[in-house]
């Protein structure tokens, strides 16, 4: 456990927290409503890449120079901010206040635009971001330069891989309006970037069900016919890969530390956020009947109703070209060519 302090006078600034993984969509915006919090309370991330301003464009940057910063594909801009912000939930949040000048939002809310708008109390010194606008995941965002970690407690334990099922939440697909969950579409938009660079050109058969809902109809569209499939299974802990030897593992990505389970031999492993691995690898069967008590005989439960989706799914488009533009095969040209095609095309399919 931690607790992030004030780097100019040392004041505590958050409840004690521990760190887990990055949420896939920590940086993808959503919708036109208020989204809940990306954090779950007593919990922390580090964004690895820089984010917010100074900006600069393609243009200005040049290919030389992208690349050496990770990134492999043209994009409209790169951050050249310090890398490292800190994620926690609001509630985490400790000894600041609001800097009236820096509140400025889109529509319901402060999105940061103006850079740091929380000040520690003590000093006045700039040390965060609250993010709270419609679109975006409500966060606190420490800026690396201006606060500092310190011990506060054991660290709590790491999900060994074997227990994953049963000490992790999956996170079901469909939310209650019946909307597709964006972190789903965030999180197959991830892998399906690492999917497509996996194929080599060639089309990637997924297992039927929900995995070929999710990826199937993209991998249609942004893969050419006519060369044998490569095939693709679920795989990880307590899921070994059932017959000959798969070209493909989706499997899960440790949530907490962000380790990518690795698969035997060759096959090529593609990574997944844990809670959709799960649903998708241990679907939970819904009851017909209560846990307790009954119902009459030839009667099976009506309430609550199975979620069903009102729309097919469409993978997150930006966390799509996000990861491939970051991935060093785009630099070959068939994959260039499916990367350029989505990005020239914002509205077309599969997104």
């Amino acid at each position: 456990m931690a607790v992030f302090a004030c780097a100019g006078c040392g004041a505590v600034l958050t409840a004690p927290v521990s760190r887990v993984a990055l949420p896939v969509h920590a940086r993808r915006s959503y919708g036109h409503g208020l989204l809940p919090a990306l954090m779950e309370p007593g919990t922390y991330a580090v964004d690895p890449e820089p984010s917010g301003p100074p900006w600069r464009g393609w243009s200005e940057i040049g290919a030389e120079e992208a690349a050496a910063r990770g990134v492999f594909a043209p994009v409209r801009s790169l951050s050249f901010a310090a890398p490292g912000a800190i994620a926690v939930a609001p509630g985490d949040i400790r000894e600041v206040a609001l800097i009236p000048e820096r509140c400025d939002g889109y529509c319901l809310g402060l999105d940061g635009r103006d850079g740091p708008n929380l000040a520690c109390v003590h000093c006045g010194r700039a040390v965060a971001t609250r993010i709270d606008d419609c679109s975006y995941w409500q966060a606190v965002w420490l800026a690396p330069g201006a606060v500092r970690r310190l011990p506060a407690g054991p660290d709590r334990p790491t999900v060994a891989w074997e227990a994953l099922a049963e000490e992790w939440e999956d996170t079901p697909p469909v939310e209650p309006s019946g909307a597709w969950s964006p972190g789903w579409a965030a999180a197959v938009g991830t892998s399906l970037a690492h999917l497509v660079a996996a194929s080599a050109g060639a089309p990637v058969a997924v297992p039927p069900g929900l995995p070929a809902e999710m990826f199937g109809p993209a991998l249609d569209v942004l893969l050419p016919p006519g060369r044998p499939a490569r095939r693709a299974v679920l795989a990880g802990p307590a899921r070994p890969a059932s017959g000959p030897a798969p070209d493909i593992a989706l499997v899960p990505r440790q949530p907490q530390t962000g380790q990518v389970w690795q698969p035997p031999g060759t096959t090529t492993a593609v990574p997944l956020a844990a809670d959709v691995w799960l649903h998708l690898t241990f679907p939970r069967a819904r009851l017909p009947v209560p846990v307790t008590g009954g119902l009459p005989d030839g009667v099976l439960r009506d309430d609550p109703l199975p979620l069903h989706p009102w729309e097919p799914f469409r993978p997150d488009r930006e966390a799509f070209l996000h990861t491939l533009a970051r991935l060093p095969a785009v630099r070959q040209p068939w994959l260039r060519e499916v990367y350029d095609r989505v990005r020239e095309r914002p509205y077309g399919r599969p997104f």
